[in-house]
């Protein structure tokens, strides 16, 4: 088994994903760290997502149907089991890489527990989601906000009414997309689920406006994302909403990823996902 780098290095390479340095002084940082240029190369790809591991579920898999339309001018990867007719509806969010290899694979999985399930390319105004991860951070960055989460709530709408739909609709979101998640709770009175996998939190005075369940993972090992969750917690238990909080110790952000060898938890992941498909498939029932 190949050895995951330091904790070090994983949390030095969380600072240049979320944009607090430019690729070039992360390798600076990291050859620094690594002892040499030739190691902090070697070193990388164990930090980077590896894509050719991202098909748990095969886009030709015989349970589900997929293809890719157009809801609130988003491209949405759209799949549901191959039999029957009325589904629960899921939007899947994804992180701070656009709707990648891995995201897509994760919105087949949601549709082989009986979901249909849309995975939203939210780079889709500006060309859809590049291959090059640098890149698609880069333009995840430049996203106008509040237009991101009016389109957010647009396809909650395209999902209700699509025609597979049962009326019911959660959304799920990992990093960028678990705080898209907090903020479409806040935006959309309609949403009937919210699950937030490590995700920023919304501004506390906007938490009264929640009116979806929720159900919040959140890493042992993320510093950045988890200076939030005391402030949040308050103010959902004092505002009456009801949510489910778990805290995976020891567990890296991103640990649901299961295309990064540094931040993959295969024990928090499964553990998260259990919970994931039975809070959706009760809230969404």
């Amino acid at each position: 088994m190949t050895q995951k780098p330091d904790q070090t290095a994983i949390d030095l390479y969380d600072r240049f994903t979320h944009g607090e340095m430019d690729r070039r002084n992360f390798l600076e940082k990291l050859t620094i760290l690594a002892g040499s240029s030739a190691a902090a190369y070697a070193m990388l790809p164990l930090l980077q997502n590896n894509y050719a591991r991202a098909e748990i579920v095969l886009e030709n898999d015989p349970r589900i149907v997929t293809e890719t339309v157009v809801i609130g001018g988003f491209n949405v990867y759209l799949a549901r089991p191959a039999e029957g007719d009325k589904f629960p509806a899921v939007e899947v969010i994804h992180e701070n890489r656009g709707l990648n290899p891995h995201i897509k694979d994760v919105t087949r999985r949601m549709a082989t527990e009986g979901f249909l399930a849309g995975g939203v390319d939210f780079l889709s105004p500006l060309g859809g989601t590049p291959a090059d991860e640098d890149k698609a951070r880069e333009m995840i960055g430049t996203l106008d906000r509040a237009a991101t989460i009016k389109g957010g709530v647009e396809v909650i709408a395209g999902l209700r009414g699509h025609a597979s739909s049962s009326g019911k609709v959660g959304a799920v979101g990992f990093c960028w997309g678990g705080a898209l998640v907090n903020s479409l709770a806040v935006a959309d009175p309609t949403l009937n689920a919210g699950v937030a996998y490590y995700g920023m939190q919304p501004d506390v005075a906007d938490v009264p406006k929640i009116e979806a369940p929720l159900l919040l993972h959140y890493a042992g090992i993320d510093e950045r994302v988890n200076a939030g969750i005391d402030a949040y917690k308050a103010a959902l238990e004092t505002s009456g909403k009801r949510f489910q909080l778990y805290m995976y110790e020891g567990a890296n952000h991103a640990f649901n990823n299961d295309t990064n060898a540094a931040r993959y938890d295969a024990s928090a992941a499964a553990l998260a996902w259990g919970r994931t498909i039975e809070f959706l498939k009760t809230e969404l029932a």
